[in-house]
C-alpha cells in the first residue's frame, strides 16, 4: 500500500541540525514507497498565529496555508521533527501546526526527536505527545530519538551507523500500520463525529 505521509519541521534556526534528521526521514519513505511531503516552518511561514485555517473566509486563504490544508487532509498519516527547545518543542513548531486542526483527524503521527546532546530530544517528544493527541492525531506508542544529530547523520540525510536505518524501520513499519488501520476506518465508517 502507497501512504502519503506529511513530515512537520519547524525549525528557524540558521544552522539548522535537525535538517539533517528531516532529509533522513524523507530519503526512507521515499526508498519505502511513501508520497512524503515536506511541512518545513520556514517553507510554509504562515508568521505567528493569527488566525487559523479555518477561520479564513472563503476564498481568502493564503495560497501557501491552502496547500498544506489539502496535503494535510489527504496524508495517511504525518511524522513530526522536533529538536528540545527548554525541554519542550520549538516554537516554529508549535506555530506551523497550531494553524489547523480538524484536517490532522483520524491520522497517526510519529514522533521524530533529536539533540546534539545524549538525550535525543526526549522531553520535548514527550510534550509533543499530548500536543498531537491534542490536535485529533494518536500517535503511535515508538518515539525515535536521535541523540548527537551532527556525528548520527551527516548534512544529506545519510545515517553514519546502519542501526539508525534499522531502528527507523521498525518505527516506521508501526506508522504504517496505523497509516492502513485508520485509512480503512476512516474509508468505510467515516469519522466518529
Amino acid at each position: 500500500m502507497a501512504f502519503k505521509t506529511v513530515v512537520f519541521y519547524g525549525s528557524y534556526r540558521r544552522d539548522r541540525n535537525g535538517i539533517r534528521a528531516a532529509k533522513f526521514l524523507l530519503n526512507q519513505l521515499a526508498q519505502r514507497g511513501h508520497n512524503a511531503i515536506f511541512a518545513d516552518a520556514l517553507e510554509y511561514d504562515f508568521g505567528l498565529l493569527d488566525r487559523m485555517y479555518k477561520e479564513h473566509e472563503p476564498g481568502q486563504v493564503p495560497v501557501k496555508m491552502e496547500e498544506l490544508a489539502e496535503h494535510i487532509r489527504s496524508a495517511d498519516g504525518f511524522v513530526v521533527v522536533t529538536g528540545e527547545y527548554n525541554h519542550s518543542v520549538q516554537p516554529g513548531l508549535s506555530n506551523l501546526m497550531d494553524h489547523f486542526l480538524e484536517e490532522y483527524y483520524f491520522r497517526p503521527a510519529g514522533i521524530v526527536s533529536y539533540s546534539v546532546g545524549g538525550f535525543g530530544g526526549v522531553r520535548a517528544a514527550v510534550h509533543l505527545r499530548v500536543m498531537l493527541g491534542e490536535m485529533g492525531m494518536p500517535t503511535i506508542s515508538s518515539m525515535f530519538a536521535i541523540s548527537k544529530i551532527t556525528e548520527a547523520i551527516d548534512a544529506d540525510g545519510k545515517a553514519q551507523d546502519e542501526s539508525l536505518i534499522k531502528r527507523l524501520g521498525s518505527f516506521l513499519d508501526e506508522l504504517e500500520w496505523y497509516e492502513e488501520a485508520l485509512k480503512r476506518q476512516r474509508d468505510e465508517k467515516g469519522r466518529p463525529f
